[in-house]
């Protein structure tokens, strides 16, 4: 049965096998509350806090991957957020790629989930890790930030020997997403991306995409989530990211005109999430610490929607 162009009822998407586009709707959360508490729980015992609008992202590439214990999952621009962690806990193999080095991921993340350097130089040994990781920056006063990264290293250290291993492994690849040169052909199961897309300049995101979708095997899904913009590309300062239009999304994703969206409903769903009250009153705390991050100063002010795009390799 083939869907219409444009399709209201979300549920409807949930587990189709089409390509399509869909604006994320707040009513995610009360339909995945068993979910949504799985992922705090893991997050709070990682020390991760979420991104405004992720726990959608979240649950829309979730409730869309087909499976995930045994496969080969890339996590595209995973830098060191929750997405990996949570495949590798229930049993994928993922291969986490971003431009950003993760070189010296901290330790508390190493054991737990079985990770890895795809490469030699993507990941530095444990004692090197353990090391460096006074040397990152810290706020305050210089006796301040000793004891704070002393009880951050002392939190990684324990987190390090006491955490169970998940069943899956992550395998650290830092690597611009348009250059996978380490990672064969069709030899993925599923690729994700939380967010991250958006931060590819426009003419650079097709580039991306088809590297992505290189990768990927046949029947395979690229289920990422971007920034989407009503009617026309724009430039999201605070968040470094691009806000894309529906026809922009379906030019860079190689999707027809008749794409299954839901942008019709932009106004109403962009309403719904400024008054959602449970993304407002738990916004991370890095929001009241920056103006450069996706909610300045943590004013809740809302200025686009997030949208998860499906592309199934055909």
């Amino acid at each position: 049965m083939n869907l219409p162009k444009e399709a209201p009822d979300n549920k409807s998407f949930a587990g189709s096998h089409h390509d399509r586009i869909e604006l994320l709707p707040v009513s995610l959360l009360d339909e995945n509350r068993e979910k949504v508490a799985e992922l705090k729980k893991l997050a709070h015992s990682i020390g991760l806090e979420f991104g405004w609008h992720y726990l959608l992202d979240l649950i829309w590439i979730l409730q869309n991957l087909d499976h995930i214990a045994g496969c080969k999952i890339l996590d595209a621009g995973a830098g060191t957020g929750i997405l990996q962690w949570f495949l590798s806990e229930n049993g994928a193999d993922v291969i986490s790629v971003d431009r950003m080095s993760r070189a010296s991921l901290p330790l508390r993340f190493r054991r737990r989930f079985n990770t890895y350097g795809l490469r030699n130089s993507d990941l530095m040994p444990n004692r090197e890790a353990f090391w460096q990781g006074f040397k990152r920056s810290v706020c305050g006063s210089l006796c301040r930030r000793w004891i704070k990264k002393i009880l951050i290293q002392a939190r990684d250290l324990f987190g390090y020997i006491k955490n169970p291993r998940s069943s899956g492994h992550v395998w650290i690849y830092n690597q611009d997403l348009s250059e996978l040169i380490d990672i064969q052909d069709d030899s993925m199961d599923a690729v994700v991306s939380l967010s991250a897309l958006e931060h590819n300049a426009p003419d650079h995101l097709q580039k991306v995409v088809d590297e992505l979708l290189r990768i990927l095997k046949p029947g395979g899904k690229l289920l990422t989530t971007l920034t989407a913009a009503k009617n026309q590309d724009w430039w999201h300062s605070p968040s470094s990211g691009w806000c894309y239009s529906e026809h922009s999304i379906k030019s860079y994703f190689r999707m027809p005109p008749e794409t299954p969206s839901n942008f019709n409903q932009y106004d109403q769903l962009l309403v719904e999430l400024i008054n959602c009250s449970e993304l407002r009153n738990n916004l991370a705390s890095f929001y009241f610490k920056s103006d450069n991050k996706g909610m300045p100063g943590g004013v809740w002010d809302p200025q686009y929607l997030p949208v998860g795009i499906q592309k199934t390799k055909s």
